[in-house]
């Protein structure tokens, strides 16, 4: 190893090592997994190159990448071709890719499994989100390439079956951006007046590698697609190829041309149909008609029976109209002769009303003289009786029979001999005058008992 005692600046010793690197190195086949994908706003794409023990730097400049067919994601496994170079501002080497290819179609095919299971799961191609295709639309929309056979084979399959108009949105199919503009068309469809929007959508492209149809499987297609307000057909591709966009339109095609075939009928078909239908109903019309003119017909005949039904049953109605008036007539004549005789029965009123006058006059009477002997007379009577009765009862009568009646000095009515006890002088009414009376104390029950006779009570 060879030593220099030159002075090297930081900067000169990385571009040493550059131009070794760049010089030893070269242009290099590199294969590992794709991580931490970040586009700049220039369109440059920077990302890393990993395997299980190293990983390098790596970057694609926007101008190359244009030319890809491969638009590079995280996970994908790829062959990349570039320029082993390093970046003094970070002294650190990395890969100037300028082409990419994917590491084998089972690499490719398991990221598109695993992007199919994410979508899925979030419900995008659910058949309850997926509109019906109109049976005859006014304007068909289709998103293709402006050139190449597919439109011109889909045009021209259209006007066989059945003109209609046709608004075409150009739109790149394959490479970079291709994707967007595809999705950008989609949504364009949408925003368009009502008067111009199209009835029906068809994304349409030729047959191609799995790579050349990715476009058709990038996530921003599929939502795009899936979100999409108008019935679209799918339509990627010859029928072997299987696209993530036919399991989010509302109905795959097998191929461009097999879409134009579903997007409208065939007119000459449509007027066969129609005219078979025609004939048909005319001549269930015209049987409806003989059957219901048979039907007015017997009608005619039925009624014809009814009127002379009825024209039986009116003679014998007018026979028994006659036969009850003259019953009638019978029965009145008979009530009007007993009412004859129930009148002239009868007793006249004037008549009548005289005797109930009589009656009348006769029953004041009786009600007058009724009333003086009730309330004039027989009260008189009781009168004189209640006066005999209050005078037997008056208190001058009671002392003529030997009753007395005894005052207290407070001219208190002495009712009983505890009160008398208590008095010391009393006053003693007869019915011929009064005397005083002093009450004396009761003698002891030795006296008592010798004295056989009763004491005086009064002591004037």
């Amino acid at each position: 190893m060879s030593f220099s005692s030159h002075e090297l600046s930081v900067s000169e010793l990385s571009l040493i090592i550059k131009g070794l690197i760049e010089q030893n190195c070269g242009y290099v086949c590199l294969r590992g997994e794709i991580s931490g994908t970040k586009k700049h706003s220039s369109g440059h794409l920077y990302f890393r190159l990993k395997d299980q023990d190293a990983v390098i730097d790596a970057v694609a400049w926007r101008g190359t990448m244009s030319n890809w067919a491969l638009k590079p994601e995280d996970g994908m496994e790829v062959v990349c071709t570039g320029r082993v170079t390093t970046y003094p501002g970070g002294s650190r080497y990395q890969i100037i890719v300028d082409s990419m290819q994917l590491a084998g179609q089972g690499a490719l095919l398991k990221v598109l499994e695993e992007r199919r299971r994410k979508l899925a799961a979030e419900g995008l191609f659910d058949e309850s989100r997926k509109l019906l295709i109109p049976f005859l639309p006014e304007r068909i929309g289709i998103i293709t390439s402006p050139t190449g056979a597919v439109i011109r084979d889909m045009l021209h399959r259209l006007n066989d079956r059945f003109p209609r108009h046709v608004l075409l949105w150009p739109a790149a199919v394959q490479g970079q951006g291709a994707a967007e503009q595809v999705e950008a068309a989609i949504k364009g469809f949408q925003a368009l007046p009502e008067t111009i929007k199209p009835d029906l959508l068809i994304i349409a492209r030729g047959g191609g590698s799995l790579e050349d149809l990715w476009v058709f499987n990038e996530e921003v297609v599929i939502r795009a697609i899936a979100e999409c307000s108008i019935p679209t057909i799918s339509a990627i591709g010859h029928e072997t190829d299987t696209t993530l966009a036919d399991f989010a339109a509302s109905k795959r095609a097998p191929t461009p041309t097999a879409a134009a075939e579903m997007a409208v009928p065939v007119r000459t078909q449509l007027v066969l149909k129609l005219q078979e239908i025609t004939a048909r109903y005319s001549v269930a019309l015209n049987n409806k008609l003989q059957h219901l003119q048979q039907t007015l017909s017997n009608s005619y005949g039925q009624l014809s029976r009814i009127i002379h039904t009825l024209d039986g049953k009116m003679i014998k109605l007018s026979d028994w109209g006659e036969r009850l008036s003259l019953i009638i007539s019978s029965i009145m004549s008979t009530k009007a002769h007993m009412l004859s005789i129930a009148r002239s029965k009868l007793i006249h009123p004037t008549h009548r009303l005289d005797i109930l006058h009589h009656k009348l006059d006769i029953l004041n009477r009786d009600m007058i003289t009724c009333f003086a002997q009730k309330y004039l007379i027989n009260p008189t009577n009781r009168m004189g009786l209640l006066s005999q009765l209050l005078e037997s009862l008056s208190y001058k009568k009671v002392l003529e029979r030997g009753f007395a009646h005894i005052l207290s000095s407070s001219q208190q009515t002495i009712s009983s001999a505890t009160t008398c006890k208590m008095q010391s002088f009393v006053t003693i009414n007869f019915h011929d005058g009064n005397c005083k009376a002093q009450i004396l104390a009761p003698k002891k029950p030795s006296e008592a008992s010798n004295k056989k006779s009763q004491g005086t009570l009064f002591e004037e």
